[in-house]
């Protein structure tokens, strides 16, 4: 079988992708000079000022080394001891961090089979005969994905619903916001459509990603809830989460922040999903099931094709029972690679074989 040129844009993750170049600039600029270590420098403080008026509200926003240790440090300000923290099955914490959130917070995960990797109100009804009993762990934190790890999006009112249920039950709503340029892409692409689904919905706590969306390193916590923010300082610390030259992390989100640079890069992420659905969509022996919602898509592709298809150009397995991979756009994806993709694709399925 003869195959075309492997496109030079990879389909595997978005964490793949280059640093935008205004990112690089950014810590190119934050190079020159000496300045405050530990949060200290003047970058920083603006960035966290950019926080406020990004959220419009007084949010505490601290800078860490990246996305499992940011939802460590997160989830460790909002937890007292034998307290646990309910989320998706699906879900990075539960399955993508190799234990952190029990071994070193020392919390139960208490993970709710889903299909789609979002949480209900209705799966918080069996932690109310948990609350008060003391054989077991008190239901603490509900913990959240958007985008979600199957790539779907919680609408605003989903999240807004899901937060009523939590803090009736007197407990606390946390995001994972890894992919939160996405979403924000997808919700609507501007400063209001992010608040309307955080600080509107009832989030106490959340990561803000900077990594996937077209930056180097470094995730940055925001904290809308005072109680939390007032620990933070000292357990940002206690989890090693403290960088000495911080700038070059707030720097990065400087740029980020300026003309919306993550709300354009999210988008262009989602649309190049968008336009590689579109692309596959048509070839009969290929299973999609839903159009992206961000910048994922999670086809059903048989073993032998898959095979061919990876070592052309690299992607990863999802579902492997179920012949389920995972291609995932970045901010940088062009059109050519696509294209480039696509003929790959059609080449190895073009005969009508299963896929």
């Amino acid at each position: 079988m003869q195959l075309p040129p492997a496109p030079q844009s990879s389909f595997a993750s978005d964490n793949v992708a280059g640093a935008h170049p205004l990112v690089i600039e950014a810590i190119t600029q934050a190079n020159r000079g000496h300045f405050p270590a530990y949060g200290a420098d003047p970058i920083t403080v603006r960035t966290q000022r950019a926080f406020r008026e990004l959220f419009d509200h007084d949010v505490t926003t601290h800078f860490v080394y990246g996305g499992t240790g940011a939802n460590v440090f997160a989830l460790a300000t909002m937890l007292q001891p034998a307290e646990a923290i309910v989320c998706a099955a699906q879900s990075h914490i539960n399955v993508d961090e190799t234990g952190s959130p029990e071994r070193i917070l020392g919390a139960k995960l208490i993970d709710i089979p889903t299909v789609d990797a979002k949480l209900r109100p209705s799966d918080l009804e069996f932690v109310r005969s948990m609350i008060g009993n003391q054989h077991g762990v008190q239901p603490a934190v509900v913990a959240i994905t958007q985008v979600t790890e199957l790539g779907t999006v919680y609408s605003v009112e989903e999240i807004r619903q899901l937060s009523d249920a939590a803090h009736a039950l007197g407990m606390y709503m946390y995001l994972d916001g890894a992919r939160i340029a996405n979403a924000t892409a997808s919700l609507g692409g501007t400063r209001d459509a992010l608040r309307s689904f955080t600080r509107d919905a009832g989030i106490d706590v959340m990561t803000f990603g900077c990594t996937k969306a077209g930056g180097v390193f470094g995730e940055a916590v925001v904290f809308f809830n005072p109680e939390f923010a007032r620990r933070s300082l000292f357990i940002r610390k206690l989890v090693t989460q403290l960088h000495s030259k911080m700038r070059f992390i707030s720097a990065q989100y400087e740029a980020m922040l300026t003309d919306d640079l993550f709300i354009t890069l999210g988008g262009q992420a989602n649309s190049a999903a968008q336009k590689l659905f579109d692309k596959t969509r048509s070839i009969s022996s290929l299973q999609l099931h839903t159009p992206p919602q961000a910048n994922s898509m999670f086809p059903i592709i048989g073993v032998e094709n898959r095979s061919v298809l990876q070592q052309w150009a690299h992607f990863y397995d999802w579902d492997v029972a179920q012949d389920q991979v995972r291609w995932m756009t970045a901010w940088d994806v062009t059109d050519e690679a696509i294209d480039q993709f696509v003929a790959g694709v059609e080449a190895v399925l073009a005969d009508g074989r299963s896929a």
